[in-house]
C-alpha cells in the first residue's frame, strides 16, 4: 500500500471536470506517477515544477491500476469510507466530495440529509440513503474526532438549525449561504440556543433571498 508520494509536480490534465477527474503527474526520482485528484485538491495545487506531497489510495482492478492522490488525510480517509459503501465507486466517491466538499458531506451524511446528497449528479434517493444507513455511525464518530469538543455543541445546533429551515421550506442553497453569513455573528458564536440561531437565519434570509 502506498501511503503517501512525495514528488516534483509536473503535470495538470483537468479536462471536463464534469465528465472526468483531474489527472496530475508527479516526477518521483525520475519517474512519473499519474494521480488523480479531486477539484479541492486541484484548486490547492502548487505550480508546475514544485514540490508536492499527496496522501493516496491505489485502486487495483483486473485491468488497470489507478492512483488516487489528496491533500490531506481526512480526505483521503472519507474517500475510503465512501467507496467501501455497495454500489459506489471511485467515481461517485470523488464526485460526492467534488460536489459537496468535506464538511457539508459528512454533515448531510451524519444526519441522513439524503437530499443534499441527491445534489450530486448520479446519486439518486435510494443510492443517497443506502450512504447514509451504511456510513452515518461511522462518520460520526470520524466527525468528532476531527473537531475540538467545544466545538460539537456548535455543530450540534447548526444541524438542528439546517433542519428546522428546510422544514420551513427553505432550500440547501438558501441554508448554506445563510449558514456560511451568520457562523462568525458575534451574537452565535458559543452560543448554543437553537431559537436564537433560528432567529439570526431567518432574518439574514430575509433581507438576502436567493
Amino acid at each position: 500500500m502506498i501511503g503517501y508520494l512525495r514528488g516534483t509536480l509536473v503535470e495538470i490534465k483537468t479536462g471536463d471536470l464534469k465528465k472526468s477527474i483531474p489527472t496530475i503527474t508527479l516526477d518521483i526520482q525520475g519517474i512519473g506517477y499519474e494521480v488523480q485528484v479531486t477539484a479541492n485538491s486541484l484548486s490547492k495545487l502548487p505550480a508546475i515544477d514544485e514540490s508536492l506531497k499527496l496522501y493516496t489510495y491505489l485502486q487495483v482492478r483486473e485491468d488497470r491500476l489507478g492512483l488516487f492522490g489528496f491533500l490531506s488525510i481526512s480526505e483521503r480517509d472519507l474517500f475510503r469510507e465512501l467507496i467501501a459503501v455497495s454500489g459506489i465507486g471511485t467515481q461517485m466517491a470523488i464526485a460526492l466530495i467534488n460536489t459537496l466538499g468535506i464538511e457539508d458531506l459528512v454533515k448531510a451524511i451524519v444526519t441522513s440529509n439524503t437530499r443534499i446528497l441527491s445534489l450530486t449528479p448520479g446519486v439518486g434517493t435510494k443510492t443517497a440513503e443506502r450512504i447514509a444507513l451504511e456510513l452515518k455511525s461511522k462518520l460520526a464518530d470520524w466527525r468528532l474526532s476531527q473537531v475540538g469538543t467545544a466545538s460539537t455543541f456548535i455543530v450540534a445546533v447548526q444541524e438542528d438549525l439546517e433542519m428546522t429551515l428546510l422544514a420551513l421550506g427553505y432550500s440547501p442553497k438558501e441554508i448554506n449561504q445563510a449558514l456560511g453569513a451568520i457562523a462568525t455573528s458575534p451574537l452565535l458564536i458559543n452560543n448554543q440556543d437553537l431559537e436564537t440561531w433560528l432567529k439570526v437565519a431567518i432574518n439574514w434570509l430575509s433581507q438576502n433571498s436567493c
